[in-house]
C-alpha cells in the first residue's frame, strides 16, 4: 500500500448549488419581484424617460427572462426575425478592462426562445436607429454587431441596467428588485399564463428542474387566487 503525501482532492473546488428563489409572496422589501401592474407602470416609464436603446433593453429582459449577461451579449445574428426567435447560447463578462463573450456552460444554457411580435417589432425599430446613427456618422459600426452597444461600438457596462433600474426605482418609489428579479418576474407571470413547470425550465434555461420549482413554490398571490377559481368553476359545472 503506497502512501500518498498530498491531499489529491486539495484542490478541487465543490460547486454551489444555485438558487433562484422568489422570496414569499408579501408587500415587503423581501418581495423580488414585479406583479403585472407594476411590469406595465415600469415599462411605460421606461418608454417616456429613457433611451430608446435602454427602453428595448428592459423590454427583452422581462419579456424573455433571460439573464443580464445574456442580454448584453446578443448579436444581431443571434435574432431571427422571420421564424420570431432569439438564440442565447453566451455571456458577457468585463475582466481586467476587456470585454469577453464566454459560451454557456450548461446544455440547458444554451437554448432558442420564442419571441412575441411586439418584442420583435422593438428590436427591428432598434436596429433601424442604430444602423440610422451609423449612417449619419453619430454612431460606430462595431465588428462584433452587439445588439446593446455604446456609442463607440463596445458592448454596454455590465452595471449599467443596474444602475438604471435602482435610480427608476428611487425616482417614482416603486418596489424595490433586482435586476435578477425582472427574470424571476418573468416566470411567476409565465406560471400566471398557464405555463407548464417544464415550459419555464426550458425558456429560463434552467439546468436543475428544482430551480423552476422554487420558483414555483413561491409564484404570486395571483396564482393563488386562480386555484381557487379553477376550484370554484369546476364544481359549478
Amino acid at each position: 500500500m503506497e502512501i500518498i503525501e498530498r491531499n489529491p482532492l486539495e484542490h478541487v473546488t465543490i460547486p454551489r448549488q444555485q438558487n433562484e428563489i422568489i422570496n414569499e409572496d408579501n408587500e415587503t422589501d423581501e418581495r423580488n419581484y414585479w406583479k403585472k401592474d407594476e411590469i406595465r407602470n415600469f415599462l411605460s416609464i421606461t418608454k417616456h424617460e429613457l433611451d430608446f436603446r435602454d427602453h428595448v433593453l428592459f423590454h427583452l429582459l422581462i419579456y424573455t427572462g433571460a439573464r443580464k449577461g445574456e442580454i448584453l451579449a446578443l448579436t444581431w445574428d443571434d435574432i431571427d426575425f422571420e421564424a420570431g426567435s432569439i438564440r442565447l447560447n453566451k455571456t458577457l463578462f468585463h475582466h481586467d478592462g476587456k470585454f469577453i463573450f464566454q459560451t454557456s456552460k450548461t446544455r440547458e444554457s444554451k437554448r432558442l426562445i420564442s419571441l412575441d411580435p411586439l418584442t420583435l417589432s422593438l428590436l427591428n425599430k432598434w436596429r433601424i436607429k442604430q444602423n440610422e446613427a451609423y449612417l449619419a456618422g453619430k454612431g460606430y459600426l462595431n465588428n462584433n454587431k452587439v445588439v446593446f452597444d455604446r456609442d463607440d461600438g463596445s458592448p454596454m457596462r455590465l452595471a449599467y441596467p443596474n444602475e438604471k433600474l435602482a435610480a427608476l426605482i428611487k425616482k417614482h418609489n416603486l418596489h424595490k428588485i433586482t435586476i435578477h428579479g425582472l427574470r424571476h418576474t418573468h416566470a411567476s407571470l409565465l406560471f400566471e399564463a398557464g405555463a407548464s413547470i417544464k415550459e419555464v425550465q426550458e425558456r429560463l434555461g434552467h439546468s436543475d428542474i428544482q430551480m423552476t420549482m422554487n420558483i414555483y413554490t413561491h409564484v404570486t398571490d395571483t396564482l393563488k387566487e386562480q386555484t381557487a377559481q379553477k376550484f370554484q368553476r369546476y364544481i359549478e359545472l
